[in-house]
């Protein structure tokens, strides 16, 4: 269980770099078209369009991450007053119920992109976009983010038994 959870850990580390690259990538595009725009008076036509696929990358790309670094906002007022073992019972019910709706929500996902690539969707936009790319992005960052709660989940039952206290 334990190598488990060490392995979702490097996955989603891996997955905050990528996010990182993305991000990268994006400052470049929106710098790109503030130079081209004050200089030539002149447009890349895909700033926008491509600042908003990556933001949503970096969002679920970074999410598993943020999850693993106890990054995500927590209300843990209540739990710090309750006695030990009922506040652990109370996080693992709760992470267990996150991911089962984060698979949820990967499962429609994963529905998305299999529709884009079986009807080849396109953007509506004059770059015609393939669809399942960004999509793609969000998927993979679903994924991890998933694999992340279901190995929090699990660190989170194993304290339950050894007492440690998971907040």
């Amino acid at each position: 269980m334990n190598l488990f959870i060490r392995m979702i850990g490097r996955l989603s580390r891996l997955m905050a770099g990528l996010s990182a690259l993305v991000l990268g990538a994006m400052a470049l595009l929106i710098l790109i078209e503030i130079v081209l725009w004050n200089t030539l008076q002149k447009t890349t036509l895909i700033a926008d369009e491509y600042s908003a696929y990556g933001l949503a990358a970096i969002t679920f790309l970074g999410a598993g991450y943020c999850l693993k670094e106890r990054g995500h906002i927590r209300i843990t007022l209540v739990l710090g007053l309750l006695p030990d073992y009922l506040a652990r019972s109370i996080t693992a019910l709760a992470t267990a119920l996150t991911t089962a709706f984060m698979g949820y929500l990967w499962w429609y996902l994963f529905l998305l992109v299999r529709s884009s690539l079986h009807y080849h969707s396109t953007s509506g936009t004059l770059t015609n976009t393939v669809l399942w790319i960004p999509q793609g992005l969000m998927l993979l960052g679903a994924t991890c983010f998933l694999l992340q709660l279901a190995a929090t989940t699990c660190e989170t039952f194993l304290a339950i038994g050894t007492g440690k206290r998971v907040l």
